[in-house]
C-alpha cells in the first residue's frame, strides 16, 4: 500500500485574522439554511486581500453578504472568489502527472529512494525510472510541495477596499445547501383510546462540509419557493404508563409565525457537526383527548373529472372494497394540552397492552398543521369490522341514469362501533338523492356521508338511490 507523504507550504495572503464571535443557523425543510456569522479581524487600509476559510463545500457564493459594522460606508468587497478544489490522494497525485516524484522505502533497516516520472495513477501507479517502466512500486510516494490551485479548506477569498485601518467586527451571512431537518412524531395511546401522549422530535441532517460550533438554532416550516431545487446530496422517546398523568416539561423550542412561514427557535445552543444526525425534542402534549373513527370507503376511485364515459357505464366503481379503515382523531389546540404550530412529518403510534407494556399499532404522515386545527391519524384496517357495496339497481334514459346501492357493515366485536359511510358521486355534477334509509352529510359537491352505529356481534345497512342528470 502507498502512503502519500506531503510537505506542504501554505501562502495566504491574509491582511489579517478573523475570530468567529457569534453564528446563527436557519435551517430550512428544503435542505438548505440561512448561516449568519459575526466576526472581528484587523484589517489594513487600502485594497487588501482577505481569505474567509471554514464556510461549507456546499455554499451557494452568489449569496454571500459581507458587511462591516464598524465602517459600513468605509469597506466594501470589490472582488469575490469562492475556492472549492480540495487537497486529496488523487488529486495532488493527478497534479505530479508527468513531473518527477521520489519514492521511499525501506529494506532490512536501510533507506532507499528512487526517483522517477509519475506516468499515471488509473488503476495503480506507474512510474518511469530510467529506462524502466515500474507498475505500483513499494514505497511511500513523497511530494516535495503543495500543488497551486489546491487548498485545505473552501475558502472564499475577497479582495477589499477599506478606507479604516484597524479593527473591524464584520457581519458574513450565506446561504448553504446540504443542511435539512424534518419532524417526527411519537404518540402512546391509553388502553380505551381516549387519551394520548404526543411527542415530537426534531431530525437534523448535516452534510453542508461545515461544523457549526455553540450556534442559534432556528428552524423554518414552510414551502419556501426556490428558483433551483438543491440536489446537492432516532430515539424512540417511548414512555412508560405513568408519564400520562405528568405534566409537560417546558418546550426547548420557541414557535412562532414568520412571514407565511412558522419558525421555531431553540431556547439553547448547540453544536451540529458535518455528516452528523442530531435530534432534538421540541414539543410534548400529555393527556391529549383522542377519538378513534372508523370509516368505510368502499368505491373510492381517481377522479378525474366529470366525464361523458361516466354517465352510462353500469360498472365505473368496479369491485367494492371490504376493508374499514382505522384513525384517530385529535385537535391540535392550547385547550387539549397541544395548540402547536406542527410541522409535516412521519408520526408512529403505540398502544398500552393489558400487561402495562407498549405495542406498535401503526404510522402515518401529517402536513403542515397550524393550531386549533383537526388531525387524523390513519392506522390500518379494523380486524373485526367488515363491509361491501352492492349496486341493486341501474336505469337510464337520453339525459339521466339512477342507480341504486346497499352498503352492509358488519361488527364482530363485543361492543358497538360507530362507522363513517363514505360515497362518491362521481358520474355527474347535477345529482339528487331520491331514497335513503339513513341521514347523510353533504361532505362537498360529489361526496356524502351516512354515519351508522353498529351493535356488538351485528350488522347494519344502509340502502340509497341517486339520480343524475344532465
Amino acid at each position: 500500500m502507498i502512503r502519500i507523504i506531503s510537505i506542504i507550504l501554505v501562502f495566504f495572503s491574509v491582511t489579517g485574522y478573523l475570530f468567529s464571535q457569534e453564528i446563527e443557523l436557519t435551517v430550512y425543510n428544503q435542505n438548505f439554511a440561512l448561516v449568519k456569522e459575526k466576526r472581528s479581524l484587523e484589517i489594513e487600509k487600502g485594497i487588501k486581500k482577505l481569505d474567509f476559510s471554514d464556510v461549507p463545500v456546499l455554499i451557494e457564493p452568489e449569496s454571500v453578504r459581507f458587511k462591516s459594522l464598524t465602517a459600513p460606508d468605509g469597506c466594501r468587497v470589490l472582488e469575490q472568489n469562492f475556492e472549492y478544489d480540495l487537497i486529496s490522494r488523487e488529486k495532488l497525485l493527478e497534479k505530479y502527472l508527468g513531473r518527477e516524484i521520489e519514492f521511499e522505502k525501506h529494506i532490512n533497516d536501510k533507506r532507499e529512494i528512487i526517483k522517477g516520472t509519475l506516468l499515471s495513477i488509473s488503476g495503480g501507479l506507474i512510474l518511469k525510472v530510467d529506462d524502466k517502466i515500474l507498475l505500483n512500486p513499494e514505497g511511500e510516494a513523497i511530494l516535495s510541495k503543495l500543488p497551486e490551485g489546491l487548498i485545505i479548506k473552501p475558502t472564499l477569498s475577497w479582495l477589499l477596499e477599506n478606507e479604516k485601518p484597524g479593527k473591524h467586527n464584520i457581519e458574513i451571512d450565506y446561504l448553504t445547501n446540504g443542511i435539512n431537518w424534518n419532524a417526527d412524531y411519537v404518540v402512546v395511546t391509553d388502553k380505551e383510546d381516549k387519551k394520548i401522549d404526543l411527542t415530537g422530535w426534531v431530525t437534523i441532517n448535516n452534510r453542508s462540509g461545515a461544523v457549526y460550533n455553540d450556534a442559534k438554532l432556528k428552524l423554518i416550516a414552510g414551502d419556501v419557493n426556490r428558483i433551483s431545487p438543491s440536489n446537492y446530496g432516532a430515539a424512540d422517546g417511548l414512555m412508560e404508563s405513568k408519564r400520562f398523568a405528568m405534566k409537560a416539561p417546558a418546550a426547548q423550542f420557541q414557535e412562532k409565525s414568520f412571514f407565511e412561514y412558522h419558525m421555531y427557535t431553540l431556547s439553547r445552543r448547540t453544536t451540529i457537526k458535518d455528516k452528523e444526525t442530531k435530534q432534538i425534542e421540541f414539543v410534548k402534549g400529555n393527556e391529549v383527548a383522542v377519538n378513534k373513527i372508523f370509516t368505510y370507503d368502499g368505491s373510492r376511485i381517481p377522479f378525474y373529472g366529470y366525464q361523458q364515459w361516466y354517465r352510462t357505464n353500469r360498472d365505473i366503481y368496479g369491485e367494492s372494497s371490504k376493508k374499514v379503515s382505522v384513525m384517530l382523531e385529535f385537535k391540535n389546540s392550547k385547550d387539549n394540552n397541544i395548540g402547536m404550530a406542527l410541522p409535516k412529518g412521519k408520526i408512529k403510534v403505540y398502544k398500552q397492552d393489558t400487561d402495562g407494556g407498549l405495542e406498535f399499532v401503526g404510522e402515518d404522515e401529517i402536513d403542515h398543521t397550524p393550531k386549533d386545527e383537526k388531525i387524523r391519524i390513519f392506522l390500518g384496517n379494523a380486524f373485526d369490522i367488515t363491509a361491501e357495496k352492492t349496486q341493486t339497481d341501474f336505469k337510464t334514459g337520453n339525459d339521466w341514469c339512477e342507480e341504486t346501492f346497499k352498503i352492509t357493515i358488519r361488527n364482530h366485536k363485543d361492543e358497538q362501533v360507530a362507522v363513517n359511510v363514505v360515497e362518491h358521486l362521481y358520474r355527474w355534477s347535477n345529482w339528487k338523492i331520491t331514497q335513503k334509509s339513513a341521514d347523510f352529510e353533504k361532505a362537498d359537491s360529489k361526496t356524502i356521508e351516512f354515519k351508522t352505529i353498529i351493535p356488538k356481534n351485528g350488522e347494519s345497512n344502509i340502502t340509497y338511490t341517486v339520480k343524475y342528470w344532465w
